[in-house]
Parts: C-alpha cells; structure tokens; sequence
C-alpha cells in the first residue's frame, strides 16, 4: 500500500445540515442536492459526509456515538488565516473548542468542533512547506 490517503468519509447525524455548514466554509460539493452522500474535491483528496449509521453498517462496526478518536486538520498561510478561518467556522456554526494561540510545538493553532462533533485543528506551521495547491511536505 502506497503511503497516501485517497478519500475521508465522514458519519453526520443530518447531511443537509452537514453539507451546509462545509459550504458555508466556502467548500463546493459535487453531487445533487438530494444525494444520500456528500462529496468534495480537498486538494488531492476526496472528503465525503454520510449518514452515520449507514457508514458504521458499511464499516462493519457498531457506533457508540461518542468521539472516534480523530482530528482533521487543516494548514493555513498564516497565523491571520488561522483566526479567519476560525471565526468563518463559528459563524457557519461550529464551536471552536480551543482559540487560536501560540502553540507548544512552535507554531500558531486552534480547533472547531463541527457540528456534528468532529474536530479540525486550523494551524500554521512554519516549519512544513504548505504549497499553492494546499499540499503540504513536511520538513525533512
């Protein structure tokens, strides 16, 4: 298996809801309004929304409703960006769960719960090369 990701999927309580709020992000779906899943093109990789007990069925695991242990993340130009970014998902209806700040590891960073409970840490590294793309490599 090559070391990449091709497609995270996410479980949401409400698509319309969901689909709304990655919009209002400024995301364009590529699928019809009434679809049962929710896709956008993220840089090179494909992001999706489905409903949660249908993902955990096709998963083969049993949802416990509770946090599965995983951020997403996303990397800004910026410490600015990073405070746009965060007040553009508070407005859409996130909560934002820890204010941009000064980070231990160097860097500048906050994080938004979305609403149906899934964590986005908004970060600045200096220390990675974020590319026009929205690529990221990481120092070597």
């Amino acid at each position: 298996m090559e070391q990449r990701v091709s497609l995270i999927t996410l479980g949401v309580g409400d698509l319309g809801r969901a689909r709304a709020f990655y919009e209002q992000l400024g995301w364009s779906a590529s699928a019809e309004p009434d679809g049962d899943i929710v896709f956008f093109q993220a840089g090179g990789l494909v992001f999706a929304l489905w409903d949660r007990g249908k993902l955990a069925e096709d998963s083969g695991v049993a949802d416990n409703g509770g946090w599965g242990g995983v951020a997403l993340g996303y990397c800004a130009d910026s410490p600015a960006t990073v405070d746009t970014l965060l007040a553009q998902a508070q407005a859409a209806g996130a909560v934002i769960t820890r204010p941009a700040a000064q980070a231990f590891w160097g860097g500048y960073s906050g994080m938004f719960v979305d609403p149906d409970g899934h964590p986005w840490e908004v970060a600045h590294n200096p220390f990675w090369t974020l590319h026009a793309d929205g690529s990221v490599t990481l120092a070597s």
